[in-house]
């Protein structure tokens, strides 16, 4: 596949019963493909995309001293800031070059979660990012709901299977920030080639180029979205579910042409994670003699620790 399909949410929520299975295919398709769509119709209207944008540039914008008492140690970057350079993707020794902050699941009075998921941090210099930070959160989280409740379709199950694993999830907003560029970076670049650790990413901020996709030919694709669409892929942790039905693709983000060293990129992905016990055990329907079971055993929370310590944010 040379290309990222482009699919709308719009035909799944239509109840037209032909355009939900339209769309249930189409997004299977590309998952078994290449891993990544851009979808239309979803929950973000343009004021609030523009809201957000605007709190994170004046957050950013914020003295590197006032960023730096938001983060928070101890907790793997779960929450608040996460420093220039801090974050290596797995294989690589080079921090990548961006910054970046995380809003958490925002809990439910008396949720059985309290006691283990971090506080969101609230940065008192841009009030209105936290506002507008847990609006886009939620409407993220709503789009990637229906996102699952269509994969559910596709691989045979109920359509509301992941409901319960996603409901108060441990899902992160990460709103990211690749400052200009202003000496040769080193081989480093804004964010070395990986997989996503999740079971889906929904990516804001995709228009132009530097995502780039590793398609099933080895070829780097790409991945540019329209004004309207979020860029949405597969995650290891639905990989490891589908046992590799549904595909987590290697994707990465590139430094621009020299040209445009000095100005900045923000992309804003949302990593929807399910509760830390929902078990990753291959589907039973996806292993059979010609595909093999892939993966051992584990659960969300396992396979989230064992990564965090692999990308350097939590240390043992």
């Amino acid at each position: 596949m040379k290309q990222i399909p482009s699919v709308d949410l719009r035909d799944f929520l239509s109840g037209d019963p032909e355009r939900k299975q339209k769309f249930v295919n189409e997004i299977g398709k590309a998952y078994e493909e290449i891993g990544f769509v851009a979808l239309k119709g979803h929950f973000l209207d343009d004021k609030l995309v523009k809201n957000l944008y605007e709190e994170v540039k004046n957050f950013f914008d914020l003295p590197v001293e006032t960023k730096q008492k938001y983060e928070i140690p101890g907790i793997g970057g779960q929450r608040g800031y996460v420093g220039f350079g801090k974050e290596t993707a797995k294989g690589f020794k080079k921090g990548d070059l961006k910054e970046f902050w995380h809003f958490g699941q925002y809990l439910e009075d008396g949720s059985e979660y309290a006691s283990v998921y971090p506080d969101n941090v609230e940065v008192a210099e841009v009030p209105e990012f936290n506002k507008v930070g847990k609006e886009a959160y939620k409407m993220l989280e709503k789009t990637g709901i229906y996102v699952l409740r269509a994969l559910a379709l596709h691989l045979g199950l109920d359509e509301f299977y992941f409901d319960r694993f996603v409901k108060e999830g441990n899902s992160i907003l990460r709103p990211i920030h690749y400052p200009p560029i202003t000496e040769e970076p080193d081989n480093a670049v804004r964010a070395a080639a990986h997989g996503d650790i999740n079971l889906i990413t929904l990516l804001m901020g995709a228009q132009g180029k530097g995502l780039q996709v590793k398609n099933h030919d080895g070829e780097w694709v790409d991945a540019i979205a329209e004004p309207d669409e979020l860029m949405i892929n597969v995650g290891d942790m639905l990989s490891r579910l589908t046992n590799n039905k549904l595909k987590s693709t290697i994707h990465q983000v590139v430094n621009p042409p020299r040209e445009l060293w000095g100005t900045s990129r923000y992309s804003i992905p949302f990593f929807m994670h399910p509760v830390s016990e929902m078990p990753l055990n291959a589907l039973e329907n996806t292993v059979d003699k010609d595909h093999p079971k892939l993966y051992e055993d584990t659960t969300a929370g396992e396979f989230l620790h064992e990564r965090l310590v692999e990308l350097g944010l939590i240390k043992i």
